[in-house]
């Protein structure tokens, strides 16, 4: 087994791990990477209150709302109390982003948000634009390194705390990566869905390996499901933008119906879980549903939108001429490794950033370009904290390194993760996901497997996802 030795690993190469990388300043980062990052495919931007109607609180209320008040205060007022520095330091990196004639930030209006306040970049490619310019900082960073084509798969550990990781190459060689601190900034779980947005690379590696490190960990069932993903045969699914529905799209049936009318006070821009059960019932109901951009009489898709335009394209549809056809899909999570507001977990020196790592934030239902936000706040501040930390080299114990087998997982629990764990949840559909995965499991019992962490992953979000049900329940008996 081919062995590296650092001082501080990230694993993960989405906004969260490079900017956490990038700030790290002291310390000899090394980043281990497997593949595509969802930071690339954000199109909708990053949320600020930068307008002269808005304010932090303002941010903070709205993020409040759309989480069910489930949020964390601490992280929501830490979060959108530093958005507007969190723009300027992207701005100083080098990020454009769009303004106005008279020089002020051009804002857009996304889902549950009462004010203008999310930013673009290269139209609505913010992602992709943000994550070139923190590539091109990186690479002139003389403290960081990139182990790239890794993918980790489990944890190493002594009775100190996290030494490191075991990662497979992509030519399938075990590599062992020791290291004083472990940052992990692996993204979400999306490419455990069928139908999902993300990048099929994250299918929710660092929760897992977290999981079964024995880190705690909070929310596990709270996936968010985009409503208006592009209805094609393709996987991952192309994201058709929330800001097209800010720029006056709608929702509508094969009839031309409006389906949010009458549903939302705020209509086609309600929050995501709301306008997603809508879409799911009608899809449920044998109705397919379509997203009508042909009447944005002041608005030019092609320039405002290109990545959604593109997209529509390369599959046969004229947004300018005809609706778009629309799907649910698997988007964001919202739970994941339990974190204080520096990204300290429960394990002594594994830390989390990002879409791995549930600080509260989001609460329930995440909050439109909230993410890249997310991503840049709390990426900062644990690489502050951690380029302030002594480095060095790792001072390792006995390890057990776990043997590594490099399987794909299945479509088999691809489709499990849908019917059971997608946007309606049944207790019957519950637990037959649990008897499922409990025969699943049983037979890996005798080898370990690439696999068995990301088993008990779906084991646990099932079980979290029946005990949501059954306070659900509770609270409407005492309501009555």
């Amino acid at each position: 087994m081919t062995t590296f030795d650092t001082d501080l690993l990230v694993v993960g190469a989405g906004a969260a791990g490079l900017v956490t990388a990038l700030t790290a300043r002291g310390r000899r980062v090394s980043i281990l990477h497997a593949g595509g990052t969802a930071s690339e495919l954000a199109q909708g931007g990053i949320a600020a209150a930068v307008g002269d109607d808005d304010t932090p609180q303002l941010h903070a209320a709205d993020t409040r709302a759309a989480g069910h008040r489930c949020n964390d205060d601490r992280a929501v007022h830490f979060a959108c109390g530093h958005a507007l520095d969190a723009i300027k330091w992207l701005e100083a990196l080098g990020v454009i982003f769009a303004r106005t004639h008279d020089g002020r930030w051009s804002v857009h209006l996304e889902a549950a948000h009462s004010r203008a306040r999310v930013l673009h970049a290269d139209g609505d490619a913010t992602g992709a634009a943000i994550m070139r310019v923190l590539r091109e900082r990186l690479a002139e960073a003389p403290h960081v390194e990139l182990l790239p084509s890794m993918r980790a798969r489990a944890l190493l550990q002594d009775t100190s705390g996290i030494q490191g990781v075991t990662a497979v190459s992509s030519a399938g060689s075990p590599v062992m990566v020791r290291a004083r601190d472990v940052v992990l900034a692996t993204g979400g779980l999306g490419g455990l869905y069928s139908r999902t947005t993300n990048p099929l690379e994250a299918c929710g590696d660092g929760l897992a390996i977290a999981l079964a490190a024995g880190a705690r960990c909070d929310s596990l069932a709270a996936v968010q499901f985009h409503p208006t993903a592009l209805d094609v045969d393709t996987r991952p699914l192309p994201l058709i933008s929330e800001a097209l529905r800010g720029a006056g799209a709608r929702l509508i049936d094969a009839a031309g119906k409006y389906i949010m009318h009458g549903v939302h006070p705020l209509g086609d821009l309600a929050p995501r879980d709301v306008v997603a059960s809508v879409v799911y019932a009608e899809q449920l109901a044998g109705r397919r549903v379509w997203l009508d951009a042909t009447g944005l009489q002041a608005t030019d898709v092609a320039h405002s939108f290109p990545t959604a335009y593109r997209h529509c394209r390369e599959h046969g549809i004229d947004p300018d001429r005809e609706p778009i056809g629309v799907t649910c899909a698997a988007h964001y999570h919202m739970g994941g490794i339990s974190v204080d507001l520096d990204g300290r977990t429960s394990l002594p020196r594994l830390w989390a950033v990002g879409e791995v790592a549930c600080t509260g934030l989001h609460g329930r239902n995440r909050l439109a370009s909230n993410s890249l936000l997310e991503a840049v706040t709390f990426g900062r501040r644990l690489g502050q904290v951690l380029g302030d930390a002594r480095g060095g080299p790792p001072e390792v114990g006995k390890l057990d390194p776990l043997a590594i087998h490099d399987e794909r997982i299945d479509d088999e629990l691809h489709q499990l993760m849908w019917r059971c764990l997608g946007p309606l949840r049944t207790a019957a559909s519950l637990t037959e996901g649990i008897a499922t995965l409990t025969t699943w499991r049983a037979r890996l019992s005798r080898r370990t497997d690439s696999q068995a962490p990301h088993l008990q992953l779906v084991e646990s979000m099932l079980r979290a996802a029946m005990q949501d049900i059954a306070r659900l329940v509770r609270s409407r008996r005492i309501a009555s």
